[in-house]
């Protein structure tokens, strides 16, 4: 299909207006297609006597029927998902179009999914970023916002959600309330049986919705997720002087969902996961509360104010993601956002920028020239980056300018089309600062700063020097900490104060006191860069990493400990046994998640040689046993369901896994639901003490749609060819499996245990994914990429094949990019084996 050009959507820009679209969808014409009815009213632009061409995107099954102002057009003109429409006199048009389109099974389009567990179907859409053609014809392009009218007819006993309050006027058909003025990727409906709370909030109708075998599950959680919604309805009000422009708000958790959730204005989607079927841990519920105002972020800024053209679209990701956690701390019961950031999706931020695919926070638009490249900056640049930027930025301002800048952004562009100009002069229309010099500095560069710090002391005074190697300025906060006198391991803070790196002005003073054993800089995670500590703190660190008393501190240190584990300079053991030594100890359930999932997934499976990976998983596993005995009085159950999902993970042993599942529980706790039955069974499947029996057995307890997940993870990590070799057929040689069934299939493949059994499939791995990912489209190239690809197989050889894949094999753009990263981590982990001499016995504990 052909990708919309930025300088093509420039010029249809400046040729049409469009002024309306009233689409009819009907959703009861069988499994495989429903009928889309279009008309378009729009204005062609320019002299009265001059005419215009342009044309209109649509990826149907089959077009029926084309007229132009009451002229047939010929469907046979149709040229891949471009209608021309030629000789537009200026002045108003009417366009009809009449189409069978296809369901899709990939995230994309209108997404249809039936559920096992009871035989309901349910549909929805998800647009974003060309995908509205597949659901009705479309001049699709951010800029060319319109209002919209929906008209679905639904199977009897189906609910239609969309953008606005919808109502059923007879026979199965819904109509939604008009929209105001919004962008073609932002239109949503979501039809089937959905189970449904609602209540109002402030006179707005609100709703959470999902599949009706998830009701209980929903039920249980409705207060928390609806007092999350409330909470940060009132703080953005709170933030923004215009109000909530849409006329009702929906939240519905949907099956199958690629993304997190789609910030669809009025009718936000989510992946349904969140809806928990399974015991989770706060941090995870966090997670929930954060998306879920990220989300409505995104109705200000996003759907009221929405970028111009997709180079811009850190302005949507970056901001939402820096008001996701921070509205989620201000107003919400979850107040230690920033510490997960920190942990999980700054390293996200981090990693993406030192590949070579990295690019700016805000590209130049010559970067970004067609629809095709535009979807490979959904990263983590652009939304960890990016929100680590603007945390800075606020740091550097100050929250009342930033707010004040927002405001008059919002104000000059709401329900029209803004550019980085635009925001930048917003905020410098508040604030005396040179807020230009500020967005060159950060949003126009690329990689990652490194502060390194000097400190030269005697006994009654001591100074800091940051070293920076990058640049760009930065404002930090250093924290200064001292052993406790009444423990020998312990630290308490002395003093925390803000600094310029590079530093300006006059040379600073010493600072009073003797040398102190630990100092930070960028304390409290202020800014973006990479952090090394001088040698004396770095040994208070790796001693008492546990005893630093607030958890933001000790996530920048958990990730100055992972980035030089990731740079070579600190052995991957070394992490492990500070790991091993702290971890019992620490209170925050996000730095444990985030350490140990580093740490298995990582430094055992890929920085460490196949020979030190027994040492790795027992080191873990003891870890996790530590944690278990430390928790068996009850008193943090999300740590000891943290532990115990990382002591299944790890299990070199079958047995006490074996236990469990017999059982049905773990000794002392938890019992063994869903989520963890499977957990446990994947990995006795890699460890060849389970067989399809026991898989089918546990698919006959849990039929639901994860449950046939967990099962075709479970037969996919089977050690036995014939089952190595049905996945791999289903993976690639089938179009039969959906994004999820396909992600789960992925992940069972490729295990370190297996390394010999699966290798022929190295080689074979690059054509089959060129070709499923050309075939499939862009959804399934990412799961190809992302999830399918031999991670686990850290050699020369696998790094060659894949190198020569992208020299001759000409992936799809989505599918390349996942590819290149992923080799490029794969010459990290090798570049880290050497540098650290990590070739070591088996069995070998770190070297001094």
């Amino acid at each position: 299909m052909s990708v919309l050009t930025r300088d093509e959507a420039q010029t249809r820009a400046r040729l049409i207006d469009v002024q309306r679209y009233t689409v009819e969808l009907d959703l009861t014409q069988g499994a495989e297609t429903f009928d889309s009815r279009t008309v378009i009213r729009f204005t062609a632009l320019g002299e009265p006597a001059a005419t215009v061409d342009t044309f209109v995107e649509v990826k149907p099954a089959e077009l029926r029927s084309v007229t132009l102002d009451g002229r047939p057009l010929d469907p046979a003109d149709l040229v891949e998902n471009r209608l021309a429409l030629t000789g537009l006199t200026a002045g108003e048009h009417e366009l009809r179009v009449d189409a069978a389109m296809r369901y899709s099974h990939t995230g994309e389009g209108m997404h249809r999914f039936t559920d096992p567990t009871d035989g309901e179907t349910y549909t929805y859409t998800q647009l974003f970023l060309e995908d509205v053609q597949r659901v009705f014809a479309a001049f699709d392009q951010p800029d060319l916002k319109s209002v919209f009218e929906l008209t679905v007819t639904a199977p009897e006993g189906w609910t239609v959600l969309a953008n606005g309050v919808t109502e059923p006027v007879g026979e199965g058909v819904w109509r939604a309330a008009a929209t105001p003025l919004i962008s073609t990727y932002l239109v949503a409906v979501a039809a089937g049986p959905w189970h449904s709370v609602r209540t109002e909030h402030r006179g707005l109708p609100f709703g959470i919705h999902c599949r009706r075998s998830l009701a209980p599950f929903l039920d249980a959680d409705a207060d928390e997720i609806l007092d999350v919604t409330r909470a940060c309805y009132d703080r953005y009000h709170e933030k923004f002087e215009e109000p909530y422009p849409f006329d009702s708000y929906d939240q519905a958790f949907v099956p199958e969902f690629n993304a997190g959730a789609m910030e669809n204005p009025g009718l936000v989607t989510f992946r349904d996961e969140f809806i928990y079927r399974s015991a989770v841990t706060e941090t995870e519920r966090q997670t929930r509360a954060m998306v879920i105002a990220h989300e409505m972020a995104h109705m200000w800024f996003g759907d009221l104010v929405t970028l111009r053209w997709w180079d811009d679209i850190w302005l949507n990701e970056s901001f939402a993601e820096y008001m996701g956690f921070q509205t989620t701390a201000e107003a919400t019961r979850f107040r230690d956002t920033w510490t997960d950031f920190g942990v999980a999706r700054k390293a996200w931020g981090y990693d993406a920028d030192q590949r070579p695919s990295t690019h700016p926070v805000a590209p130049d638009p010559d970067a970004v020239p067609d629809t095709a490249s535009a979807m490979l900056n959904f990263d983590g640049i652009s939304y960890a980056k990016g929100a680590s930027a603007l945390r800075q930025l606020v740091a550097w301002l100050g929250e009342k300018d930033f707010l004040a800048g927002i405001n008059t952004h919002i104000a000059r562009h709401k329900f029209a089309n803004a550019t980085l100009a635009d925001f930048i002069d917003s905020l410098a229309h508040n604030t005396d600062r040179d807020v230009h010099g500020w967005a060159e500095a950060w949003l126009r560069t690329t990689g990652v700063d490194t502060l390194t710090p000097t400190v030269t002391h005697d006994a009654r005074e001591w100074t800091l020097a940051v070293d920076r190697e990058g640049s760009r300025p930065h404002r930090v906060a250093v924290g200064v900490f001292d052993r406790d006198l009444t423990d020998t391991q312990g630290l308490v803070l002395r003093e925390r104060y803000e600094t310029d790196v590079p530093h300006s002005g006059p040379v600073a003073p010493p600072r009073d006191g003797g040398r102190p054993a630990l100092i930070v800089p960028n304390d409290q995670d202020l800014t973006y860069a990479k952090i090394r500590l001088d040698a004396v703190s770095m040994e208070t660190a790796l001693r008492s990493l546990s005893r630093v008393p607030d958890a933001l501190t000790r996530a920048v240190l958990w990730n100055s400990l992972r980035d030089m584990v990731r740079d070579g300079e600190l052995e991957g053991t070394v992490y492990l046994e500070t790991a091993r030594a702290h971890l019992p100890d620490e209170s925050d359930l996000a730095l444990v998640q985030g350490v140990l999932a580093f740490a298995t997934t990582y430094v055992a499976g890929r920085f460490l040689p196949p020979a030190r990976r027994p040492f790795a998983l027992t080191t873990l596993t003891e870890l996790c046993r530590d944690l278990i005995r430390r928790t068996e009085d009850g008193s943090h159950p999300g740590l000891r369901l943290t532990a115990v999902r990382g002591f299944i993970d790890v299990a070199t042993r079958p047995d006490p896994l074996q236990e469990w599942l017999g059982e049905g529980t773990v000794p002392g706790g938890p019992e063994l639901d869903p989520e963890l039955r499977w957990r446990v069974l994947t990995r006795l499947a890699v460890l060849g003490a389970a067989d399809e029996s026991a898989i089918a057995a546990e698919l006959e307890r849990d039929p639901s749609a994860t449950g046939q997940e967990g099962a075709a993870r479970c037969r996919a990590a089977l050690p036995d060819p014939e089952a190595k070799r049905r996945a791999w057929e289903a993976m690639f040689a089938s179009d039969d499996l959906s994004n999820y069934l396909l992600t789960a299939t992925a992940q069972g493949f490729w295990q370190p245990e297996q390394a010999d059994l699966v290798r022929e499939y190295i080689p074979r791995y690059y054509e089959d994914a060129v070709a499923v990912a050309a075939r499939r489209g862009p959804a399934i190239a990412d799961v190809a990429g992302r999830w399918a690809f031999p991670a686990s197989a850290v050699d020369a050889e696998t790094l060659r094949l894949g190198e020569e894949c992208l020299r001759d094999a000409a992936p799809i753009p989505a599918l390349r990019r996942k590819l290149a990263d992923q080799l490029d981590d794969l010459a990290r982990a090798l570049k880290v084996r050497n540098a650290t001499g990590e070739q070591g016995a088996a069995g070998a504990g770190p070297r001094a």
